[in-house]
């Protein structure tokens, strides 16, 4: 009966925190993926691209004078920007996913790669995984985690507290 009750009480106990847990969806943010929405005659390469998200959240990919950054569109339709050349000033490179933090049905964070050439012309680009917290009415970047051991599990714990991080002011890295 004790045994019983213990394994009960436990259910009763992890039901709410396992409901509670994020989870991650991925979306694509290859261009074959997604959909050209402006491109700039005047200066080639420059572009808008638009690409699927999750529960009414779609990506805007921009790529600038060989720079990209990345604009979360609300289910509002407005656009939040996520400005990522104002955190990095050398040449860049998004990566070709996007992970969605997900808690219950409702997409809270988003977490993409940036491949940053900080090294100049000298060995590969560093990459970076950028943390942003999602609401309905806006998004901002709230972290940068830089390479190493444990990169991924680093970032998707900080998206999985994003939304109470503040934003990450404009700053080189």
């Amino acid at each position: 009966m004790l045994k019983s009750l213990l394994a009960l009480s436990f259910v009763l106990v992890s039901a709410p925190m396992a409901l509670s847990q994020s989870k991650s969806v991925y979306t694509s943010l290859a261009a074959d993926k997604c959909k050209t929405v402006s491109l700039n005659a005047g200066m080639a390469g420059n572009a808008t691209t638009r690409c699927d998200g999750v529960g009414g959240y779609k990506l805007e990919f921009y790529l600038d004078d060989g720079r990209n950054s990345i604009g979360v569109v609300l289910p509002s339709e407005k656009t939040a920007g996520l400005d990522l050349w104002d955190h990095f000033s050398n040449f860049s490179e998004l990566g070709e996913t996007a992970e969605w933090r997900i808690k219950g049905k409702k997409p809270v964070a988003l977490i993409v790669r940036l491949k940053v050439s900080d090294k100049g012309d000298e060995g590969s680009p560093s990459s970076y995984l950028i943390v942003s917290k999602l609401n309905r009415t806006t998004a901002c970047v709230t972290d940068i985690v830089k390479p190493g051991k444990g990169q991924n599990a680093k970032a998707q714990g900080l998206a999985d507290r994003a939304l109470s991080r503040p934003c990450k002011k404009a700053g080189r890295h």
